[in-house]
């Protein structure tokens, strides 16, 4: 029988939002009410994100983000510090118990697997993607998408970006540089390194893009994909987390 997984289609939310419903769901699925989770959104206002082992006044230029109208969050997983465009990017979230079956116990490996629905995806776009290691997905050796992973809470939460359109220039007026001289080193290495559905197919669809990835989620694990909504309880706990977590300053300041 084919295993079948819940399907949310989320919109536009805060980062605070975005990440408390992340990790409720992580909670909810680790302990067995929920059942693995497939979700899709993007970040509304535009945000930074951080991993949990940055500190946020060393990679962020808080003044900027302020004057900008930007969140700032950290984030449950590690890796570095990312900028959320509300119209540049698409994001994933999924979430399964810890053991589940097919799932590779080593993070490394387990990477390789769950990006391949994102490959799958954008090669039904009509791109060559290809997945890069440790957690990066390239289109002619270009970035595209970059993932993190954690495990806790009886569950594993991979999540990662898609990149619809870039802005470096943004992306950099926000992050902590230097110098005015690393920043335009930055900036012409992003250009250079990273690439965008805009870029490779001239266009953004966001439905387009989304049903593209679900039927390569759905082809890489084998599994069925049903529309869903939160429950009650996860709703109850990411409003919970959201207020007592990721809008809390000894969380987004703890390092």
């Amino acid at each position: 029988m084919t295993p079948q997984w819940r399907l949310l289609r989320h919109g536009a939310r805060s980062a605070a939002e975005n990440m408390a419903i992340d990790e409720a769901i992580l909670r909810h699925v680790g302990k067995g009410p929920s059942g693995p989770t497939l979700r899709f959104y993007r970040w509304d206002p535009s945000a930074v994100s951080i991993g949990y082992f940055q500190g946020i006044e060393q990679e962020v230029d808080l003044e900027a983000c302020e004057r900008a109208g930007m969140d700032v969050v950290r984030r449950l997983t590690g890796g570095g510090a990312v900028y959320h465009d509300y119209r540049g990017e698409i994001t994933y979230s999924l979430v399964v118990p810890l053991g589940y079956p097919g799932i590779p116990a080593r993070v490394v490996d387990s990477y390789r697997l769950l990006c391949d629905g994102l490959v799958r995806g954008l090669q039904r776009l009509g791109l060559s993607a290809t997945f890069a290691p440790i957690n990066d997905i390239v289109v002619k050796g270009r970035k595209i998408s970059g993932n993190a992973q954690t495990r806790r809470y009886g569950g594993i939460l991979q999540h990662g970006t898609l990149l619809c359109s870039v802005n470096p220039h943004v992306m950099f007026s926000l992050l902590k540089v230097p110098t005015e001289k690393m920043r335009d080193k930055l900036i012409a290495g992003v250009e250079e390194r990273v690439t965008s559905i805009e870029r490779e197919l001239g266009r953004i669809d966001y439905d387009h893009i989304v049903e593209a990835l679900i039927a390569g989620f759905r082809e890489a694990l084998g599994i069925e994909l049903s529309a869903g909504d939160l429950t009650p309880e996860e709703i109850a706990l990411a409003q919970t987390l959201r207020v007592e977590r990721y809008e809390n300053h000894e969380w987004n300041y703890k390092r």
